[in-house]
């Protein structure tokens, strides 16, 4: 994948999240995410878990459409979650872009010392 794929992403992303956005204030009789927002936080919390179930489900299987199918579902459902804190994919990619660079263990005891500091151990 390309600067110019990444890129195209972070717009299909971005155009997503105002869709969510506007669906939010629909009515829930009409749109799935509104039905969503409309149920509560817990109702959003389930799918992403259901989904996540579905990826796993999916690489067990090895279906290269099914896997793809299914991280856009958990991708969708996630993106949801984000709205209904206030948050957008641009939050999500200003972390990994954060990361970037960084050893994943050093990442990992980075965020595990900062958890220590925080809650006083």
């Amino acid at each position: 994948m390309g600067a110019d794929d990444a890129g195209q992403g972070n717009d299909t992303l971005a155009r997503l999240a105002g869709v969510i956005e506007t669906r939010r204030a629909a009515d829930p009789a009409t749109s799935y995410v509104a039905r969503l927002f409309d149920k509560g936080p817990d109702a959003v919390l389930k799918k992403i878990g259901e989904e996540a179930t579905e990826v796993v489900m999916a690489c067990k299987d090895g279906d290269r459409q099914r896997i793809v199918a299914e991280v856009a579902d958990l991708w969708f459902h996630t993106m949801i979650a984000l709205a209904g804190h206030g948050l957008a994919p641009a939050d999500v990619l200003t972390e990994l872009e954060r990361r970037e660079g960084l050893s994943g263990l050093e990442e990992f005891a980075a965020r595990k010392m900062k958890s220590r500091e925080r809650d006083g151990t």
